[in-house]
């Protein structure tokens, strides 16, 4: 990518950031007839060294990788519309990567901005440090500051993925459905949910968490034209309201939490049904305060498996349900509005005060709260302020108005509010920068159904927690008075959730009736405290050799079996993490090695069974890393080995063989 103005930023490693961007005209297109659409993904998973978002202070830093991280993406083009919907495993969206994104790719695609869907699985096991703002730079990783090279990186990998999507683009046809799942996620808030006014069962009962959530999931299915004039598939990408949570804060690998699982399952059913591999992604939906329902005090790999392939099992059964519902004939129409909210405050007679923490966000989410602190008014959850004056209502702000502008000044809050909305044959997909919760997602969706009322065609309406930014949460002002995690972090007070579903019907009713919005700010001016985390190359080369043979590691309670390979190697920035790594190879009959493989798939760092980590460096500088394949064992008259793959100039190193 030759228009990238991070790269001055890279290896100059300023303490500051200062950017101006002007999005790209977005000139009508030529109508086409039919639908066309294209897909790509690229992998995003950084070396080890990137601090990883999600539990603030309480995180660690990424060392390894134990299911990969991704960015897909699904282009869709009908009328004179082009949408480019991003769906990445990290914390959220980015105001940032979008717009240096839609900047990118705008000489060279008919995709611009407003067509610009990015959309975040919300895995607390990413990177952080690519926010659009300096709050979450500052506060959603356990270090702090905006990283030039990892942002650039994303925006890099992610626009190569939008040309290569417009590049292959070809006719094809679209199905939009939603099944209900069950039994799979619970909500973690329950007694914030309970008080909403329009919610009949107010009981608090051990089965109630698991109904109050939103059980909807949304999967557009794509599939293409083959060259023998049938249909091949194309792509998937699943809406679904769960947070990525599954995996303990403790845990220091990057993982894509439940949705690797999720994802697999529907990819690998995809493979399994058809021959053919399609571009699997996912977004999330108003997950605020939807947890996935791991058994209490499990939040491991095993149990967060067997939830996302729970999940990942109902959206296979829905893909080929939408088989026969396949249309060329899809109606596209998008729309971007950016509210500044420090300029224009105020929407439908509600005015947003100045942001603010409440204290009730410093003692974390219910199963990740932080030590000691979640047991102390007033940040102990659930304490609201007894009496509820001011804009802020019940939220306690903690050391009062005036320190808390000390410690985190209002310039470092999210201001620039994205709402967009994108019509995708019947579905109305509105995308929002908050952690939504179930009742202000069915809220939100209320008061879009009240303003298109029957628009021909459109049958649902899909909203979309962490679209394009971070906002924190978004709860009902019922919700919001307890004053739990979810209602300490909805920064703009108690209408906040009313002020956003009024931005999303008037939205919303816009794009129906033009088809294209695109009602962004002129400029958007970007100012961060920037540190450089993204480990560097050293250009030092080192031999590749091996630390023994590999030894089988006993299961626990909370974690599989594995066999582990040992083996030296360059530095970590020296290796390119986001190519393969890592596969299992098992003796061939004739005494060769060929790929093992596990129900028909190869068993390598691609899956959920193999991972990579940094172990430390020995007494003479030489950087320690470990294979292992998590499995159970297989029994002595096959051997398999280890095999660490080419990967910069490094050669390919075997383990010996073990059975």
């Amino acid at each position: 990518m030759t228009d990238n103005p991070l790269l001055p930023f890279v290896d100059a490693a300023p303490q500051r950031l200062r950017l101006d961007i002007r999005p790209a005209d977005a000139p009508e297109l030529p109508q086409v007839a039919g639908l066309l659409a294209g897909a790509a993904e690229v992998d995003i998973t950084p070396p080890p060294g990137m601090p990883k978002a999600g539990h603030s202070s309480n995180a660690q830093t990424g060392a390894g990788v134990r299911t990969r991280l991704h960015a897909h993406v699904l282009h869709l083009r009908a009328g004179t519309t082009s949408l480019a919907l991003v769906q990445c495993d990290l914390l959220a969206g980015s105001a940032i990567v979008a717009q240096l994104v839609a900047r990118a790719v705008a000489g060279d695609t008919d995709v611009r901005l407003p067509g610009l869907f990015m959309g975040a699985t919300h895995t607390h096991a990413g990177p952080g440090q690519f926010h659009g703002n300096e709050l979450m730079n500052r506060f959603s990783s356990n270090h702090a500051g905006f990283d030039p090279a990892w942002t650039s990186f994303l925006v890099e990998r992610i626009s190569a993925a939008v040309r290569d999507a417009v590049a292959a683009r070809r006719p094809a046809r679209l199905a939009f459905g939603a099944t209900e799942v069950w039994g799979l996620t619970r909500n973690r808030s329950l007694d914030a949910y309970v008080r909403n006014e329009n919610v009949a069962d107010r009981s608090t009962a051990p089965q109630r968490k698991y109904a109050a959530i939103n059980p909807w999931l949304h999967l557009l299915r794509v599939d293409a034209e083959a060259g023998d004039g049938g249909l091949e598939p194309l792509a998937a990408t699943v809406i679904f309201s769960v947070h990525g949570t599954g995996i303990s804060q403790r845990d220091h690998a990057y993982n894509a939490d439940v949705w690797a699982y999720l994802k697999g399952e529907l990819g690998r059913h995809i493979v399994a049904t058809s021959g053919r591999r399609a571009v699997v992604g996912a977004i999330e939906g108003t997950h605020g305060d939807v947890a996935p329902a791991v058994r209490p005090g499990q939040l491991v790999y095993p149990e967060t498996e067997r939830v996302g392939r729970g999940i990942g099992a109902a959206a296979a059964e829905l893909y080929d349900r939408l088989e026969s519902e396949l249309s060329a004939q899809v109606h596209l129409a998008a729309g971007l509005r950016e509210i500044d909210l420090a300029q224009r405050p105020s929407l439908a007679g509600l005015t947003l005060p100045a942001p603010a923490f409440g204290a009730a966000t410093m003692a974390g989410a219910h199963e990740n709260n932080t030590p000691v602190i979640h047991r102390i008014p007033p940040f102990r959850p659930g304490l609201p302020k007894p009496w509820a004056r001011g804009p802020h209502g019940a939220k306690w702000i903690p050391g009062g108005r005036r320190l808390h502008d000390r410690l985190v000044p209002p310039g470092s809050f999210p201001s620039v509010l994205p709402v967009q909305v994108l019509r995708i044959g019947p579905t109305l997909l509105v995308g929002l920068p908050f952690e939504v919760t179930v009742e202000s997602g069915r809220r939100v969706e209320t008061a879009v159904r009240a303003v298109i009322g029957s628009q021909a065609g459109v049958q649902r309406v899909a909203v979309s927690s962490l679209a394009n930014e971070q906002f924190c949460y978004l709860t009902t002002p019922e919700e919001y008075s307890l004053q739990r995690y979810e209602g300490g972090n909805t920064l703009y007070g108690p209408s906040s959730q009313p002020f956003a579903a009024a931005a999303a019907a008037a939205l919303a009713a816009d794009v129906l009736a033009r088809g294209w919005v695109a009602d962004a700010l002129p400029v958007r001016h970007f100012d961060f405290a920037a540190h450089r985390y993204l480990a560097r190359p050293t250009g030092t080369g080192a031999p590749r050799t091996g630390m023994g043979a590999p030894t089988f590691v006993d299961p626990t309670a909370t974690e599989d079996g594995y066999w582990q390979f040992g083996w030296r190697d360059v530095a970590p920035g020296d290796l390119a993490w986001h190519e393969p790594l890592v596969r299992v190879q098992a003796a061939g009959g004739d005494g060769s090695w060929v790929p093992a493989r596990r129900a028909g798939v190869a068993i390598d760092d691609q899956g959920y069974h193999v991972g990579v980590f940094q172990l430390g460096s020995d007494r003479h500088g030489r950087h320690r890393y470990a294979a292992r394949w998590y499995t159970r064992y297989l029994g002595p008259d096959r051997p398999h080995r280890l095999v660490v793959l080419p990967n910069s100039g490094q050669p390919e190193l075997a383990s010996d063989p073990f059975a």
